[in-house]
């Protein structure tokens, strides 16, 4: 995140559809709610360029890339790799499996392979806490 100052919020372009695999199938009593997760400071992150988190339920990767920060589902979309094993160079997230890659702006896979796009989620910095929101399935009252 370039000029990276406290309380500042961050929101990439986000897949669109549930988040995980599992939750279209849940209990259709339920509610989605909006819940923002801390998943690791920015020292870390910047140190570490992928960081691997387990956070609502799901594996997730928050990387640094040349700035940005991003969050993004860990398993790949195509093979299930774990994408914390990939590499990041100008803006794309290379799979370790099938060197696949996928733009880290939208989570679309490089041409020539047929694979749903990655999912990423929304992020914000708090001081130098990393935030990502996740949507949760919540029983109706």
């Amino acid at each position: 995140m370039r000029g990276v100052a406290a309380n500042i919020a961050y929101r990439p372009v986000r897949n669109r559809g549930t988040i995980g695999g599992s939750l279209s199938h849940a209990d259709p009593s339920a509610d989605w709610i909006s819940a923002w997760r801390a998943v690791c400071d920015l020292d870390r992150l910047k140190a570490e360029t992928i960081v691997r988190v387990h956070v609502a339920g799901l594996d997730v990767l928050v990387i640094w890339n040349e700035g940005d920060i991003i969050a993004c589902d860990r398993a790949c979309p195509h093979e299930q790799a774990d994408l914390g094993l990939g590499q990041v160079r100008a803006g794309r997230l290379y799979c370790p499996r099938h060197a696949a890659s996928f733009d880290l702006c939208d989570g679309a896979i490089n041409s020539g392979w047929s694979s749903p796009p990655l999912r990423l989620y929304t992020v914000r910095i708090t001081g130098e806490q990393i935030w990502i929101e996740m949507q949760e399935r919540q029983p109706r009252r």
